[in-house]
Parts: structure tokens; C-alpha cells; sequence
């Protein structure tokens, strides 16, 4: 079982939930929607000051693309506090937080596709015979490029299941949130 799916399943079960604005809460995170950024902007940020854990939402995204944008960010609250803490700067100078070649975002998305998604459920999804990736990926409530991350996690557990596609650690950060 690797590292970050151990986190996720910890939180699922510790805080009794997969709603990220649920996890923040649990964990003690403000969350402040900021309207400063286009929608195609900045997603979002974490950071903590003054010992208190912020989550930044951009508040033009619609619901849906907010909340995935919360449990990234409760990702890095959980998984990379003592980076945060230790030197926001190094985490905030990453600007585009969604890069695709990031160790950080690469954990934050695998942690985040874990605690939104039970094995279970993606194991019932993917049993229909006529259920396509995109269609699965519809039925679960979260982007495609997510359900890569899980797939992946998925098989690193070696569950047979089949990734059609390569992970994307920037899907949050283009124009089209999927």
C-alpha cells in the first residue's frame, strides 16, 4: 500500500467523510474564495500563517471545479504541512501550482483521487461491459484526467484494472478544468 493512499484512507476513516470542504473543515482549514483570478486563472493555493491552515478557492469557478480544487488543496494541508510550514515561500513561488513535472502536485492529485474515490465504487463503474473511461470518470463525479490518478493508484495495489491514459499532474491548471 503505498504512502499516499495510506493518507487518504486515514482521513477517510478518521474524519468520517470524502467531502473535501468536510476534510478541511475536520482539519481546521479556513476556506476563502478569492475572485482576484479569471476563471482560467490560479484554481487555488494553501498556506499557513500565523499556525493557522488557509485554502484559497478561485470563487469564479463553478461548484463542481471548486470543489475538486478544495481536496487538492486539503491534500497538500495533510500530505505537505511540514513543507508548507517550513518554507511557504518555496511553495507559494511555484505559481503555477499545477505543473505537470511536480513531485507536490503529483501527490496532492494521487491523494486527492484516492480520498474522493473508494476503490469500490470504481470497481462497480468499471464493471459495466458498455461503460467507457469518459463514462466512468462521469458516473464517479470527477475529471477524466483524476481518474487516472485513481487508476493508477489502483493498479500500484495491483488491482486489475487497465489506465488508458497518461497521468496529468496540470489538470487543473489549463483552461478547461476536463
Amino acid at each position: 500500500m503505498g504512502y499516499i493512499y495510506a493518507e487518504a484512507e486515514s482521513a477517510v476513516k478518521k474524519y468520517q467523510t470524502r467531502n473535501p470542504y468536510e476534510l478541511l473543515d475536520a482539519i481546521g482549514a479556513k476556506v476563502r474564495h478569492c475572485y482576484e483570478y479569471e476563471p482560467d486563472g490560479l484554481k487555488g493555493f494553501s498556506t499557513i500563517l500565523n499556525r493557522v491552515m488557509f485554502a484559497v478557492i478561485n470563487g469564479h469557478l463553478d461548484e463542481h471545479d471548486q470543489r475538486i480544487v478544495a481536496g487538492h488543496e486539503a491534500a497538500h494541508l495533510i500530505i505537505h504541512k511540514n513543507e508548507i510550514m517550513m518554507s511557504p515561500a518555496q511553495v507559494l513561488k511555484d505559481f503555477n501550482l499545477y505543473d505537470n513535472s511536480g513531485r507536490l502536485e503529483h501527490q496532492a492529485n494521487s491523494f486527492l483521487a484516492d480520498f474522493l474515490v473508494s476503490d469500490e465504487d470504481v470497481l462497480d463503474a468499471i464493471s459495466y461491459d458498455e461503460q467507457d473511461y469518459f463514462s466512468t470518470a462521469r458516473q464517479l463525479y470527477i475529471p477524466p484526467p483524476l481518474l487516472a490518478f485513481k487508476l493508477h493508484s489502483m493498479m500500484k495495489r495491483d488491482y486489475k484494472v487497465r489506465n488508458p491514459v497518461d497521468l496529468q499532474s496540470g489538470f487543473l491548471g489549463g483552461n478547461d478544468m476536463w
